[in-house]
């Protein structure tokens, strides 16, 4: 018989057909991490107790914060994959390039307190998350750093992004939780669909937390440093997408489950949080008895994903700024300043957990305001780098992009000046 035209059979189309899907499959699998561990890792200690807090003063009451928020993260974590892939420079090295020095150095600041507050923040959840099997944090929070010093600067950028990957798995705890603790499911519809605000101090406080834990400043310096680090083009850009998109839902999507927990768990129970042993009971569905050894767990798990992440992104920017080497592929006498800043901001965050007295549940909390109040100016420069045709050439942002993006910058500075407000009234 005469074969077809084409040269090929029906049945080696659809062979070539499988072959192409499992490619594609192969290819998005390679690619993810950055967009997943950026988002994952953002619910770290400081983001667990902020929702858990969220959840048990106000229940389900904020949960359409997290709705909304989760769209403006997409946008802006892809906004900074896309900067990442067509340049194949950091966001710092871009800063510099096109703001000058002065400029770069005022974002390095914003960026490193907003980071040390946060790096402080992730070693006192370890501490927290261990204080409740008694062991006390001076020696929790040094061998905890100790922990991730050696992980991160004896290990490579795949050995370290697969332990990341790892260790995110014990989020789905809360989930499990969630749905165990049998909530009103019209009451959670009622509150991610319908908007609930209200103007006082203390919810205040937690209103612009669950903001700056959920978009934070060193996530956006993190993506387009990993993106760039792990040498993804322009031509791969739609599976790394595909990575920001995925890990902004999943991530956003654990939040919405802790505050489900802990509403159902803690709300109208107590007062005010005051440490980590009252939000185990959060997962007291799923452990029973053992609640506290799952949610230590949990926490320890979150605070060392994140207290490794953030000094990281601290010496990536500092070293994208100025040139220096870097990179978690190299030995420390390879990219000696890069290790350096590394563990110097680390030992910084351990000092600070160390200060005798400290409300480690308030550190946590105060330190996601502390993001949202700087976060605005993080994305201001990335506004205006994008949107510029001879950095990006065809791939600058449409106008429904900036749009979204302008509005929430504008909507960022608003809950910074009215949180300011009430603290001077509140004091």
């Amino acid at each position: 018989s005469t074969p077809p035209a084409s040269g090929s059979t029906p049945s080696r189309r659809t062979a070539r057909t499988r072959i192409g899907w499992i490619a594609r499959i192969l290819v998005v699998l390679a690619i993810l991490g950055p967009g997943l561990i950026t988002a994952l890792a953002d619910d770290d200690a400081s983001g667990i107790i902020t929702y858990s807090t969220v959840g048990a003063m106000y229940g389900f009451r904020l949960l359409w914060v997290l709705f909304i928020i989760t769209i403006a993260l997409v946008m802006i974590q892809e906004m900074c994959a896309r900067m990442g892939a067509v340049t194949q420079k950091g966001l710092a090295e871009l800063i510099r390039e096109e703001f000058g020095v002065r400029w770069t150095l005022f974002a390095l600041l914003v960026m490193f307190i907003a980071n040390l507050g946060v790096t402080m923040a992730d070693l006192a959840g370890v501490a927290s998350s261990l204080e409740m099997f008694h062991i006390p944090r001076w020696i929790s929070a040094p061998g905890a750093a100790g922990l991730i010093w050696f992980l991160v600067v004896l290990g490579s950028y795949r050995r370290v992004e697969k332990v990341f990957l790892a260790m995110c798995t014990v989020f789905l705890l809360f989930i499990v939780s969630a749905f165990m603790a049998k909530p009103d499911w019209h009451a959670v519809a009622h509150g991610t669909f319908i908007p609930s605000f209200q103007v006082d101090y203390p919810f205040l406080i937690l209103f612009v937390a669950m903001i700056g834990t959920t978009i934070t400043p060193w996530m956006q310096f993190f993506i387009q440093s990993t993106v760039v680090d792990k040498g993804i083009s322009i031509r791969e850009y739609r599976y790394q997408r595909m990575d920001v998109i995925v890990g902004a839902i999943a991530g956003d999507l654990i939040a919405l489950f802790i505050v489900i927990a802990s509403a159902v768990a803690l709300y109208g129970k107590v007062s005010e949080v005051t440490d980590a042993a009252q939000v185990a009971d959060a997962l007291k569905p799923v452990a029973g008895n053992l609640s506290r050894v799952f949610f230590g767990a949990a926490l320890l798990n979150a605070s060392l994903l994140a207290a490794a992440i953030l000094p990281l992104t601290t010496a990536y920017t500092f070293c994208e700024a100025f040139g220096w080497e870097m990179g978690l592929s190299r030995r420390f006498r390879q990219a000696p300043v890069f290790f350096t800043i590394f563990t110097v901001a680390l030992a910084l965050g351990v000092l600070l957990v160390l200060i005798p007295g400290l409300n480690l549940v308030k550190v946590m909390i105060l330190s996601q305001d502390l993001n949202c109040i700087l976060l605005p100016v993080v994305l201001i420069f990335m506004l205006k780098i994008i949107n510029r045709p001879r950095v990006m050439g065809e791939m600058t942002n449409t106008r429904v992009y900036n749009v979204v993006s302008w509005a929430t910058v504008g909507v960022l500075i608003i809950l910074s000046v009215m949180l300011l407000l009430s603290t001077m009234i509140h004091f």
